[in-house]
C-alpha cells in the first residue's frame, strides 16, 4: 500500500472526513483491520481565507508548494489537496514535487462520466463556479456540459460556504436555500449535481435530492485508495 499525502485544513470540517473516507475505503478494499497509510499537513485556514479575498493567489500557491514539499520529504507517494477552490493554484504543487498529484476535478469528471450523465450542475465557491480551472477539466477532458447557478444564487452559495460551513455551522435554513438552487438547476436540465465544495456534502446528502449527487471529497479519497492499493 502506498502512502497518501494530504494537504488539509481548508477547512478542517471536511479534512476530517478525508481521513474517514480513506480508511473506510481501505477496509472495503482490503478487509480485516487494514487502514490507510497517510500523512497530513494541515494549514491555518484563516490565513488562506484572508489571502483568497485579497486575490493573492500567488501567496496561496507558495503555501501549497511548501506543504506539498513537506509531505514529499515525510514520505508521501501521492498528494491530495483536500479542497476544491484551492486547486486554482494546484500547479504550484504539481510543478514542484516529484511524486504524483491527484486533481480533484479529474477524479470527479471520471466519476460523472462513469455514471453516464452528460449535463450536471456544479455548486461551490464563486471561484470554483466562475473561474475555468475546474470546469475546463470537466468540459475538455470528459465532454460534460456544466450548469452553474444564476449570479445571485452563486453569491448565496458562496456566502453560505464562507460564513457558515467552514465555521462548522450547518443550518436547516442554509440547507433549504441550497436545495432550492439545485431544484432550479434541475429545471434547466441538470441530470446530477457536483458538490464542488468539500463542506457541502455535510449540509446536503443524497437522500435530500432526486438526482445523483457527486461528493467530490469522497470521490477524491476513494480514487486515491484505489491507486494506493494497486
Amino acid at each position: 500500500m502506498k502512502t497518501i499525502g494530504l494537504i488539509g485544513g481548508m477547512s478542517w470540517e471536511s479534512s476530517k472526513l478525508y481521513y474517514e473516507f480513506l480508511n473506510t475505503k481501505t477496509k472495503d478494499v482490503l478487509g480485516g483491520s487494514h487502514s490507510a497509510r497517510c500523512i497530513m499537513v494541515s494549514v491555518d485556514f484563516a490565513e488562506i481565507e484572508r489571502l483568497t479575498f485579497k486575490g493573492d493567489w500567488n501567496s496561496i500557491g507558495e503555501l501549497m508548494k511548501d506543504a506539498a514539499q513537506q509531505l514529499e520529504r515525510a514520505g508521501a507517494e501521492i498528494i491530495l489537496l483536500c479542497t476544491n477552490t484551492i486547486h486554482l493554484v494546484s500547479h504550484y504543487i504539481s510543478e514542484n514535487v516529484s511524486i504524483p498529484f491527484l486533481h480533484i476535478a479529474t477524479t470527479t469528471g471520471e466519476s460523472v462520466k462513469k455514471s453516464g450523465l452528460e449535463k450536471v450542475a456544479l455548486l461551490g465557491t464563486k471561484f470554483t463556479m466562475e473561474k475555468d480551472f475546474y470546469t475546463k477539466t470537466l468540459v475538455n477532458d470528459f465532454g460534460l456540459e456544466i450548469l452553474i447557478p444564476h449570479e445571485s444564487d452563486r453569491q448565496v452559495v458562496h456566502d453560505i460556504i464562507y460564513n457558515e460551513l467552514v465555521k462548522g455551522q450547518f443550518t436547516n435554513a442554509a440547507k433549504q436555500k441550497v436545495l432550492e438552487i439545485i431544484k432550479e438547476l434541475q429545471t434547466q436540465g441538470a441530470q446530477g449535481v457536483i458538490l464542488g465544495c468539500t463542506e457541502l456534502p455535510i449540509l446536503i446528502s443524497e437522500s435530500d435530492i432526486d438526482i445523483p449527487l457527486f461528493d467530490t471529497g469522497k470521490i477524491h479519497a476513494h480514487t486515491a485508495i484505489e491507486w494506493s492499493v494497486k
